[in-house]
């Protein structure tokens, strides 16, 4: 019993650090916001205490709609392009009789180390309308389809995803393919013995048993998505007009440029609620998924 209690004394002793300062840098942050966004303040002037008034604002502003909407579809994109194409590579990359893998893992990765201002930068000249490469492809194939991709109010959103899901496909796909690895082999290889073909084993045995791996990886996508800001900010600034803003862009806006940091926090409070529902609802499907097939 000593013993125990002596263990159980040293770890809390050697985590108590840690606590802190994550206590620190994470919850003090998030409980002033919290404080905060119940006040009028323009960061300089006394705050000036209003109640609930900024969350009634913020149900009003007809640029939260435009927001939840963007911040869905990016997510959307996210989860298409980030996990949809990624399983497919990692599964690829995980067969020890694919030739070429390591130069395929490296290649896959290489957008995540690139600054998101260069990655942009890149894109902005590939959706050009008259001189872009995308819009030149379609010409070379005979078709008619040209888009002034960024000031198109319809298609603007999915193509700054786009950029989005291409430069960070590289950060999922190495997760995706670490729990792909993790799967072992002799489980497939029962598989095959037993006839199935490597994409039926891949579907039955390695996917369901990659279920933590997609969760954590939806858990990133989504809310990614939903507080996604730095692609419009560089390639659009949040237009044509206002149809690319998202929760963060609204945030930045009404802090920063609007010197309203009362409502910037009721923004902020309402982007938490929404990443925890989120991350909530993400564990209750999978887990229930588990339960179901356990159960079958």
């Amino acid at each position: 019993m000593k013993q125990y209690l002596g263990n159980k004394w040293a770890i809390l002793i050697f985590l108590t650090p840690a606590i802190v300062l994550y206590s620190v840098i994470v919850f003090y942050p998030i409980l002033q916001t919290f404080y905060r966004s119940f006040f009028e303040w323009d960061g300089l002037s006394e705050a000036t205490f209003i109640g609930v008034r900024n969350y009634i604002e913020l149900s009003q502003d007809y640029l939260l709609t435009t927001s939840l909407r963007n911040g869905l579809l990016f997510a959307l994109v996210l989860v298409i392009f980030q996990i949809g194409l990624g399983t497919l590579l990692a599964l690829i990359c995980s067969d020890p009789t694919v030739k070429g893998r390591k130069v395929l893992k490296t290649a896959y990765f290489i957008p995540v180390v690139l600054s998101v201002t260069v990655v942009c930068q890149l894109w902005l000249s590939m959706y050009d309308p008259v001189n872009g490469i995308i819009n030149k492809l379609f010409e070379a194939l005979g078709m008619t389809y040209r888009q002034d991709w960024l000031n198109s109010p319809s298609v603007s959103i999915i193509a700054i995803a786009f950029v989005n899901a291409w430069q960070y496909m590289g950060f999922q796909f190495a997760l995706l393919y670490a729990g792909a690895k993790s799967v072992p082999e002799h489980y497939t290889e029962a598989a095959r013995i037993d006839g199935a073909g490597k994409w039926r084993a891949h579907w039955h045995i390695t996917l369901p048993l990659m279920k933590e791996t997609f969760k954590f990886c939806f858990i990133i996508a989504i809310t990614a998505g939903i507080g996604a800001y730095v692609q419009m900010a560089i390639m659009t600034n949040g237009g044509p007009g206002t149809t690319n803003y998202t929760i963060t862009f609204m945030i930045i806006r009404n802090a920063f440029s609007g010197n309203q940091y009362g409502y910037a926090c009721a923004i902020s409070v309402l982007l938490i609620v929404i990443s925890l529902v989120a991350t909530i609802i993400i564990n209750k499907v999978f887990d229930s998924r588990e339960t179901g097939l356990e159960q079958g």
